[in-house]
């Protein structure tokens, strides 16, 4: 029997309400019951509580209704980890609206494509980045709001030079606009944001994610070990899913975070210590940084009992020896929500952890069949929890259905299983690049490499980093009568892209190797690796250095 038209269904016990998952009402919910709490920590000694936060927030989310944003719009937001880019970020959500963060490496053709793709009339810019959108494509981009425009260490305001139409971001946050009421409440399955990751053989993915997906993402389910008493230091930045994702996670439990410019070697256990952190998350290439540090006596003093290395590094069992922390690794992608977690300090070497509950995992072939316990095969899964991972890429329904096919998302990456239920990653089932953290489309590297005059055909391939996760390497072929000076062709693709994007090998043949209907054949070029005659711009001395903010 249906239900009459009027009456309201019960609620899905597996759907938190909105006071538990949705970024306005946290806001207002910790600003009225934890008002005095310290919820976020920076550089400069810079603390906002819960009270500030919550004044600021309506204040700059009232100059972003003044400068035409609404409800389900998207709003890019390209900014280093300063505390504007944390107010942009629950601005934008507490309007209901969608927060589209740029990675601040970004320039040229891919920068063009995410601001095309996002749809976005708004974006709030750094001022530094302001001169990479010269000359840029915009797209439907009408207004500007600058942040780092006030006056610095007694020097004058900086002169502002923006292609379009623009307000300071501190002149924003001085309105005296109303906020206008919601016409609805804003719900757990609202989109919340949309996060780029790397194409495979084609452009970047707008991932889109719902409250729920975000709080699921490291939720209660997934890091039970975290709760609202702990500090967390964020070391990833806030467009990518480990600075977003745990700032979402400890405003969700009431906790607090610290949220540095970036990542420094040097700095880290000072930080840690001045700041109280109690947990924190690091790549393994961090990780493995800090323990190439001379030991000291200071190793131990600091009040940090969790840490989430990702991926395991090989040094994970010393980094607990030595440091004291928990360990702990995942296994996690902007699309999914956590579902391999492993115990502290795991033993199995090389593991991503467990299934954790509320999720379902299968390995299985290229028909989806499911594969034999210890052969390798591809990451599917699926949870139980509605909302809890992406619905979608935006704009982009081949991709979605691709990814989404016979009912569970298709991760493209390789495990295997072994009988105690650990799950070890073998490889990258599509043709991305990993390194330190960044994911890289290898087709938007050969974009510029085949942009090149003196290129005729291009390869961008992952080749083992001595770090852990990948190197980029480029093998080309040169166009007829050229020949390619690897150290001018990366001098090239400096101002083409993102610092991480170029490449570290350069090899050059005189035809790539293609299958007889004239793919390349990159698993031939990913089994001979690096050879003898291959270029490297770190043993030649050529540095490739990003700016204070991005490159």
């Amino acid at each position: 029997m249906s239900l009459p038209v009027t009456a309201t269904p019960p609620r899905d016990p597996r759907v938190p309400s909105r006071e538990v998952c949705v970024v306005r009402y946290l806001i207002d919910r910790w600003a009225q019951e934890r008002g005095e709490q310290v919820y976020a920590l920076f550089d400069a000694g810079v603390t906002l509580t819960y009270a500030q936060l919550r004044e600021r927030v309506v204040a700059v989310a009232a100059g972003l209704q003044a400068q035409g944003v609404r409800r389900g719009e998207h709003v890019l937001a390209w900014q280093p980890n300063l505390p504007e880019m944390l107010l942009t970020f629950f601005a934008i959500n507490y309007l209901g609206a969608v927060y589209v963060p740029i990675n601040t490496a970004y320039k040229g053709g891919v920068l063009e494509h995410v601001i095309d793709n996002s749809d976005a009339v708004v974006a709030v810019v750094h001022a530094d980045l302001l001169p990479r959108l010269q000359g840029t494509r915009l797209a439907r981009l009408q207004r500007l709001v600058v942040t780092g425009t006030a006056a610095v260490a007694g020097e004058p305001a900086r002169r502002i030079d923006a292609p379009l139409p623009w307000v300071a971001f501190e002149t924003l946050t001085g309105t005296a606009a109303e906020l206008l009421p919601l016409e609805r409440p804003i719900e757990p399955w609202d989109t919340q944001s949309v996060i780029y990751t790397s194409g495979t053989t084609g452009p970047s993915k707008g991932v889109l994610s719902s409250y729920l997906h975000m709080y699921t993402n490291p939720g209660p389910e997934a890091w039970p070990c975290i709760t609202g008493a702990d500090r967390f230091l964020v070391n990833m930045p806030m467009f990518h899913i480990g600075g977003l994702g745990l700032s979402f996670a400890m405003l969700a439990r009431g906790g607090s975070i610290v949220l540095p410019e970036r990542f420094s070697t040097d700095r880290f256990w000072p930080l840690v210590r001045d700041t109280e952190a109690t947990a924190v998350f690091l790549l393994g290439v961090m990780a493995t940084f800090l323990l190439k540090a001379p030991p000291a006596a200071t190793d131990r003093e600091h009040r940090v009992t969790k840490c989430f290395i990702v991926p395991l590094a090989e040094g994970a069992a010393e980094f607990h020896r030595r440091f004291g922390p928990d360990v702990y690794t995942i296994f996690n992608m902007t699309e999914i929500s956590s579902p391999i977690v492993s115990a502290p300090n795991p033993t199995a070497s090389g593991t991503c952890g467990q299934v954790r509950a509320g999720v379902e995992v299968r390995l299985v072939d290229d028909n989806d069949c499911e594969v034999p316990e210890g052969t390798v095969g591809e990451m599917i899964l699926r949870t139980d929890r509605p909302w809890a991972m992406n619905h979608g890429y935006y704009k982009n329904a081949e991709a979605t259905a691709r990814a989404w096919r016979n009912g569970w998302f298709h991760t493209g990456d390789a495990f295997r299983r072994d009988a105690t239920g650990h799950y070890f990653f073998v490889d990258r089932m599509k043709d991305a690049i990993r390194r330190r953290g960044e994911n890289i489309s290898s087709f938007e590297v050969e974009v510029e490499l085949l942009a090149y005059p003196a290129v005729r055909e291009a390869a961008a391939i992952a080749v083992p980093s001595e770090l852990g996760e990948d190197e980029v390497m480029a093998v080309v072929a040169p166009a007829p009568g050229q020949t390619i000076d690897p150290a001018a062709l990366l001098e090239f693709l400096r101002d083409r892209l993102a610092y991480f994007m170029i490449p570290r090998y350069v090899r050059v043949l005189a035809e790539l190797p293609k299958t007889p209907t004239a793919k390349v054949l990159k698993t031939e070029l990913r089994a001979i690796g690096i050879t003898a005659d291959t270029w490297d711009r770190e043993s030649a001395g050529v540095n490739i250095r990003r700016d204070r903010i991005g490159q």
